[in-house]
Order: C-alpha cells, then structure tokens, then sequence
C-alpha cells in the first residue's frame, strides 16, 4: 500500500487531480484517470518529461513529428494555454474536453473561431481564411488553381462577413456556422463519449482509429 501511494506522488508537471479536472469538463473521473495514461504516454513519445512538446502532438495527430503540418501548430497554440512551449495536463484535459460529443456547441464554435483567428485580433480576416484554405487544401493533397481558391474564399467571406466591414467576428462566425455545421464537424470526436472503452485503440493508433480520422 506503501508503495502504492509513493507512486502516486510522481506526477507529470502539472498534474490537475482528476476531480477537479471532470468538474470542470464533460469527462467523468474514470475518464480522466484514464486520459491521463494516454498523456503519459504521448508525453514521453520524444522527450520523456511529463510534458507534451510540439513534436508529440504532431506524431500523435499526424504519424510524423518532423513535417511541420499547419494545423498541429494551430491546435498546439490553442491547447498551450499558459504559452510556454509545452502542454500540461490540466491543459490536455481541458482543451481535450471541447471535443467531447457533450460539450457545449458554443464551445466548439468559439474554439474554432479562434483556429482561424491565426492574428489573434478577435476577427477572421481574408488573409487568414485564405490561408486556413490554402492550409486545408494541401492537407487533403488537393490542387485547385489560384483563381478556384478565390472564389472559394470570396464566397465564404461575402456569406459570412454580415456587416460587410472586410472581417468576420465571433456573432457573424456563429452566425455563419449555425447555416453551414460542417465546419464544426471535426470538433467533436465520437470516441471521447467513453475514453475508458476507447482508450486501448486511441492509444496503440489502429487502423480502425486511422479510417475514423
């Protein structure tokens, strides 16, 4: 029993007690505890020190922590709360908690309304949407001509940009996802409904997690 409890007190950096974790998220305790293995494991899949870098995300993402891939830096950014280059805990289980089938639409609306907010100005401009475009179609290998790619973004901009001032905020954004929930689709991960089922799956990457993502 001993032994027992002197292993629980080496936790990662920045531990948050599970408790505490699930009342502030959709996640029951059990769940918690249990995505806690997944990020000792993701957090030690490079640099073993209790913390998630940049790198380990992006192989847990994306299969290759060496290609930098546009939207692992973007979701890194968002879970990095406290900014200092690595995600705790708390972190992971907090920014996780936005994908969960239960969490609040709102939630997943603000979180990716910050994604394409890549300035950071409290707007989604043209250039950023642009880019987030330009991000998706290459992701997807897809090789569209420029004009193809502007008319694209002039008629995402010209149905979203309600005001007709040249940037979307977070209203017109709502506003904009309530006709078209497509664009939230990947905010919410079925499997995290019940992570202490999934957990062995997400964790060794099958190829029956591959064709879900």
């Amino acid at each position: 029993m001993g032994c027992y409890l002197s292993k629980r007190t080496k936790k990662t950096p920045g531990y948050e007690e599970p408790t505490v974790l699930a009342a502030e998220t959709p996640f029951a305790v059990s769940e918690v505890e249990a995505l806690y293995e997944l990020f000792k494991k993701l957090s030690s899949s490079v640099i073993d020190d209790g913390l998630i870098h940049k790198e380990e995300l992006q192989l847990a993402l994306f299969r290759n922590k060496n290609k930098r891939n546009f939207f692992a830096d973007r979701i890194f950014y968002l879970f990095d709360v406290k900014r200092n280059g690595v995600i705790e805990f708390g972190e992971f289980v907090r920014s996780l908690g936005v994908f969960h089938p239960n969490a609040p639409v709102e939630d997943k609306i603000h979180f990716a309304f910050r994604l394409y907010d890549l300035r950071r100005t409290g707007f989604i401009e043209r250039e950023e949407l642009k880019e987030m475009v330009m991000a998706l179609l290459h992701e997807s290998d897809l090789l569209l001509s420029d004009d193809f790619v502007e008319t694209i973004v002039d008629k995402t901009f010209c149905d979203a940009d309600l005001k007709g001032d040249g940037k979307i905020d977070p209203d017109e954004w709502k506003e904009f996802v309530s006709k078209n929930p497509s664009l939230i689709k990947n905010m919410t991960l079925p499997h995290l409904k019940d992570i202490t089922l999934a957990f062995p799956s997400f964790v060794s990457k099958t190829e029956v997690e591959d064709s879900e993502i």
